[in-house]
């Protein structure tokens, strides 16, 4: 295996640029291309298996189960894009159970916060009728008759953008102790200290 300490530094450049890619393609095209996610995706096998060896295989697929299946669920209900959980299928490879765990709220915070403050903001601007109208699907006809493009219209925010801003605010936060805790691993431990002397004078 390499070194954990470049491994974790690869982590953090790799998934900043990945995530800030995918947050920008989304604003830009509506949607996150299987080009971007699927390369990052079987990337992610080889980098936890070269860096962390069977047991960071073990993690990949821990955090794939979590992160790829909350977004497949959402997604299955009507409630994301799958570009949305592809962009998570493959993050979360990279980044383990843990990390993914973390994104993953820290993301839905951020959802929640920029829904409820566009949506407040809209309704001091426009009252309440018409953003109603512009963010809620019509009742005219079956919900399976509505478009993705529809749908893509009525979203506040792509999410890869909360996710690329949990995913650099987790790694921030993240990498440093991460670091620590391999050098503290790669220390050599210090030599039993000697053995006191045995008490008494001199004979």
């Amino acid at each position: 295996m390499f070194a954990p300490l470049v491994g974790n530094w690869i982590l953090a450049a790799a998934m900043a640029l990945f995530t800030a890619v995918a947050a920008g393609w989304d604003l830009r095209e509506k949607r996150i291309p299987n080009r971007l996610t699927l390369p990052v995706f079987f990337a992610g096998w080889i980098y936890q298996l070269a860096f962390h060896g069977w047991s960071g295989l073990a993690d990949g697929a821990a955090g794939f189960a979590v992160g790829f299946g909350v977004l497949f669920v959402l997604w299955f209900i009507g409630g994301g894009g799958g570009g949305d959980v592809k962009l998570m299928g493959a993050l979360s490879v990279w980044m383990g159970f843990r990390l993914t765990l973390l994104v993953l709220v820290a993301s839905t915070v951020a959802v929640v916060l920029i829904t409820l403050s566009t949506v407040a903001w809209q309704v001091c601007r426009q009252g309440a009728r018409r953003t109603k109208a512009r963010y809620v699907a019509g009742k005219t006809g079956p919900k399976s008759a509505e478009t993705i493009a529809q749908r893509q219209s009525r979203r506040i925010l792509p999410y890869a953008v909360p996710v690329a801003a949990a995913t650099w605010l987790v790694l921030a936060w993240k990498i440093p102790a991460l670091n620590r805790a391999v050098r503290a691993a790669e220390q050599p431990e210090s030599p039993p200290a000697a053995a006191a002397a045995p008490e008494g004078g001199r004979s």
